[in-house]
């Protein structure tokens, strides 16, 4: 069995053996994911002082890590290794039936992920070890990706697909090189982003820079975009339509950048990525998956931050689970 079938079949096993937990407790759903990681509570405070520029380089795979499967509560008597019900409780749609003995284990696995994808798309929330199947990273070369962002801004200054074109003073495409991996996605412009065509450069971009700088990486390093390239008029959230005449834009963006993580600053950034309605307050926290390839980490805005100091704190464990998701070290986290 090759490396690809015995992880996939790893993970169908995991799997059934939450079917079989789901069966015994009448809990329909994925177990939200585990907390370990962050009980750790050391590093950078939760107001975000600037830590350290340039954290140690990065793992030589570039894979997200694979953290290991939640554990499950089988059913008193019952074995892991049990076959689960052959169809699924109601509302457990994202666990793979299982299979008769005649099918190979590498096809029920290879269903059991498309299954899994086929969740994340919907934007159903993903423990880390089942955000982990997104797709390896592939980057293209740097002047080929350069020329195709380039080509694409000038695309986007001349965009009138919207109402926003007639009031904005110019486009505020992005910012940052994305060479880490990550990449923040916030609402819209603001009157300072619009005077100066850059995105996140008033006060809730400089409590950004911090918190980038907090995780030991440099603003430099990360890649910066919003959902609508121009300004709303009195800095109000975009409208339905715009961003439906926008998100293209940012598509194609990501596309090119092949971030490994997503961080997804607030409810518009994740209703334009995810196209769901629910509340950041709930989502926040909650690993889902862009288009059922990239990892995504629903956090608050820092304009909200600015509002409410005390949800730095939630913010700093989302950031910090970020940073295990790529394998980089927590800045002033304690190792034992």
């Amino acid at each position: 069995m090759s490396d690809e079938a015995s992880e996939l079949l790893e993970l169908t096993r995991a799997l059934r053996a939450h079917a079989e937990w789901q069966r015994a407790t009448g809990v329909m759903a994925l177990p939200r994911a585990t907390r370990a990681d962050l009980d750790a509570r050391g590093g950078p405070p939760p107001e975000f002082e600037p830590g350290a520029r340039g954290a140690a380089a990065r793992r030589s795979d570039p894979s997200p890590a694979r953290a290991a499967p939640a554990p499950s509560r089988a059913a008193p008597g019952s074995s892991h290794d049990a076959p689960a019900p052959s169809r699924a409780a109601p509302g457990s749609s994202h666990v793979a039936p299982a299979p008769s003995r005649a099918v190979a284990p590498e096809s029920y696995a290879a269903e059991a992920l498309e299954q899994v994808r086929a969740a994340a798309t919907r934007g159903e929330s993903m423990p880390p070890d089942l955000v982990s199947v997104a797709p390896p990273r592939v980057v293209l070369p740097v002047a080929e990706r350069s020329a195709a962002l380039s080509s694409l801004q000038a695309e986007v200054a001349a965009c009138e697909a919207c109402g926003l074109h007639a009031t904005r003073t110019q486009t505020v495409f992005a910012r940052g090189q994305g060479t880490v991996g990550v990449c923040f996605v916030g609402e819209g412009p603001g009157a300072d982003e619009d005077a100066q065509g850059l995105p996140f450069v008033g006060k809730a971009g400089q409590l950004l820079d911090k918190m980038i700088g907090a995780m030991g990486l440099d603003r430099d390093e990360v890649y910066i975009a919003n959902i609508v390239k121009c300004r709303p008029p009195k800095n109000r959230k975009p409208e339905v339509d715009e961003m439906s005449a926008c998100v293209g834009y940012l598509r194609r963006q990501l596309d090119l950048v092949q971030p490994e993580v997503i961080v997804a600053l607030g409810a518009t950034a994740v209703q334009g990525l995810l196209g769901t309605s629910q509340g950041i307050t709930r989502m926040r926290g909650n690993w889902k998956l862009y288009e059922g390839r990239i990892a995504v980490m629903p956090t608050f805005h820092p304009a909200y931050l600015l509002r409410s100091p005390a949800a730095k704190r939630e913010v700093w464990e989302d950031l910090k689970a970020v940073l295990r998701h790529l394998g980089r070290p927590v800045p002033g986290a304690k190792t034992t």
